[in-house]
């Protein structure tokens, strides 16, 4: 029985018999259309420009619709380059400029072309649904190229269009237009499972991207939730991030994509450590600065100075926090100043840097008065910043530590279990978590960080739980048992930067422990997958993307070229349509260059589970949410009918 107040507010919107059964044809309509695609992608780490390639190409799948539709009238060069004018349709109308002997036909045959994959790209949507994802100012005339039909004398009128569009000189922004709407219709859903910050050079150019996507949700990863948590304004965050993305000489991304004020660090550094080369802290430099160049020897003595500053306040934080077991990471207070050496578990390690005049051995966790007016300094670069600040709000607002999506379990890094299999126990705040249960509580936890700082007793310190998600052995999001930072800055023996994962990694090979996980989030294992990322597969070490009998996915991107060298590839996308689960296994993404040559592998798409029945809207989460409307609207229509409500 349907509440009669809701009822009473339904008819607000449908007054009467006809407009509620309007809808509710609608309604059934969509339901009987087939699923649209699902696209899947996992760390992204900056990477602006393989990441938009990826998307507009769907991993292939936009590659397979020119050569079903146009492959008998096409050869394989031009199809080709009808491909690489959908993926970069910029790069390629100015290549085409130079090389085409009669531009304007050129233009001509590209939009006749790219209208045949729209049309192909639109058979799964309602018209309606079509025409929301037009751009506003070609919307006519793209809905009008759609739908007229040379067979029934629409020929001349179709041509017309075409010509038209070129004699007003409005050919290139039109061309451009059609290639976004192919990219937004080929992928009705976007899920990113983690990882858009660090390393690479461009992550607030991906997040400038995805906040106008039509449809994109999150599953935080482990660089996702350290800047989250510099946004509140945590200085373990915030020496974290700023060490990283000195340490691959990012400061185009800092300080001209979100305009964070780095001289306060620069002045320091360049004080402390000005007769020091900083050798152990030299950049790893993946993309060159355009806009903000700055000297190797000052980047190294930067990341240096901040790295000592993350040393202390994470000692700092971790003395604070004693429920997070984190003492082991306790190294300053080890290292012996004078002598040079540092004593760990197992012994004592030559340190290959011994300078550090801003450490006290009687008070190493201390900060100096310079080091805390820096911090002071930078710290409203990250809270007080627009820009960020819109980009980590999107991120929770569209985003959670884990998702449920159409039966299908979506998280970034693990589940904490026990060498047994077992979900691992994670005592906080007096009460003992596992399992989905623990997740649920993490993500409660952020949130109210976030959102709710007033409620923190130690103000300025309400992300530090967003700073032990990024490194706690017990943190879903990390994997391992500890982060080895410090050995890997400052002492040369590899064997003391080992970190060891997590036995959820070797577990999930196993399918009943794949069973068990789904089984825990309410999911039936004999349909439902589970999508992961966060670890880079080395299938060049013979390993495999699938684990547990073909019920879980590591789909970690691998677009970051700084794990290329180790992976082999540039990692895995996945997607989910109407008729199949498949795999995409990518190469590294070359850039068109200005004579127009790519070196551009199509993925290997791997076809990896075959719906029994063809998927349509009425078996999704949408499907059940529009059954749930359509019940309500017939009884609305019965309400009208019985005389219960009247009609306006």
């Amino acid at each position: 029985m349907i509440n009669k107040a809701l009822l009473k507010n339904l008819s607000k919107q449908y007054p009467d018999i006809k407009s509620a059964t309007e809808e509710i044809v609608n309604l059934s309509a969509i339901l009987s259309l087939p699923k649209g695609t699902e696209y899947f992608l996992s760390d992204l780490h900056g990477e602006h420009d393989a990441f938009v390639h990826m998307l507009k190409s769907a991993s292939g799948v936009i590659r397979d619709k020119i050569d079903d539709i146009l492959g008998p009238t096409l050869s394989i060069e031009e199809r080709d380059a009808l491909a690489a004018l959908i993926y970069n349709a910029k790069a390629e109308i100015k290549r085409r400029k130079k090389t085409e002997e009669d531009y304007e036909k050129w233009c001509k045959d590209a939009i006749m072309q790219l209208t045949q994959v729209l049309k192909s790209v639109t058979n799964k949507y309602t018209q309606s649904k079509v025409r929301k994802r037009l751009p506003k100012q070609y919307a006519y005339i793209i809905d009008e190229l759609l739908h007229a039909d040379s067979k029934y004398n629409m020929g001349d009128y179709y041509v017309k269009i075409v010509d038209t569009i070129v004699e007003c000189e409005e050919a290139e922004d039109f061309i451009v237009e059609m290639t976004e709407c192919i990219s937004n219709l080929a992928v009705d859903r976007l899920h990113i499972i983690g990882d858009i910050w660090d390393r690479g050079a461009k992550p607030d150019m991906i997040m400038d991207y995805l906040m106008n996507y039509h449809d994109v949700d999150f599953q935080w990863g482990n660089h996702d939730i350290l800047w989250m948590g510099a946004a509140t304004g945590s200085w373990a965050c915030i020496t974290n991030v700023l060490r990283i993305n000195t340490k691959y000489n990012n400061f185009d991304m800092l300080e001209v994509g979100y305009g964070i004020n780095l001289r306060p660090l620069a002045t320091m550094a360049s004080k402390v450590y000005a007769n020091d080369e900083c050798r152990a802290f030299w950049p790893k430099t993946i993309e060159a600065n355009k806009y903000d160049p700055v000297d190797e020897a000052l980047a190294a003595k930067m990341n240096k100075a901040i790295s000592v500053c993350q040393f202390k306040v994470e000692g700092q934080r971790i003395k604070a926090h004693p429920e997070y077991h984190l003492e082991n990471r306790l190294l300053l207070d080890k290292i012996d100043y004078e002598k040079g050496t540092i004593t760990l578990f197992d012994g004592e390690h030559e340190l290959n840097d011994t300078n550090f005049p801003t450490i006290d051995p009687e008070d190493p966790y201390k900060l100096t008065p310079e080091e805390e007016a820096m911090m002071d300094a930078i710290e409203p670069g990250f809270t007080k910043n627009d820009k960020l600040q819109a980009h980590v709000k999107f991120m929770f607002t569209h985003g959670a530590l884990y998702t449920i999506v159409n039966g299908n379990l979506l998280f970034h890094g693990c589940i904490p279990m026990n060498k047994d299999g077992s979900f691992k126990e994670v005592e906080f705040d007096g009460k003992k978590y596992s399992g989905k249960a623990y997740m649920d509580y993490l993500d409660e936890k952020v949130r109210a960080a976030y959102f709710h700082p007033e409620n923190f007793e130690v103000p300025g310190y309400n992300g530090d739980i967003m700073w032990y998600l990024w490194l706690g052995a017990n943190s879903p999001l990390f994997g391992k048992d500890q982060m080895t930072t410090l050995e890997r800055c400052l002492i040369d023996d590899k064997k003391t930067h080992k970190e060891n994962t997590v036995p959820y990694y070797k577990l999930i090979e196993k399918e009943e422990i794949v069973d068990k996980i789904l089984v825990e989030f309410g999911l039936d294992p004999d349909t439902s997958i589970i999508l992961n990322g966060h670890v880079p597969v080395k299938i060049k070490d013979g390993e495999s993307p699938i684990k547990g009998g073909g019920k879980l996915f590591i789909i970690d991107g691998g677009m970051s070229k700084a794990y290329q060298k180790t992976t082999g590839i540039a990692g895995y996308t996945f997607f989910i349509n109407s008729r199949y689960m498949a795999l995409a296994e990518h190469k590294p993404y070359s850039p068109l260059q200005e004579d127009g040559s790519q070196i551009f592998h199509s993925p290997v798409i791997s076809i990896v589970r075959t719906m029994k029945k063809r998927m349509l809207v009425v078996d999704t989460d949408l499907g059940r949410e529009l059954l749930r409307e359509r019940e309500e609207l017939r009884a609305l229509v019965e309400a009208y009918r019985n005389g219960t409500l009247k009609e306006n």
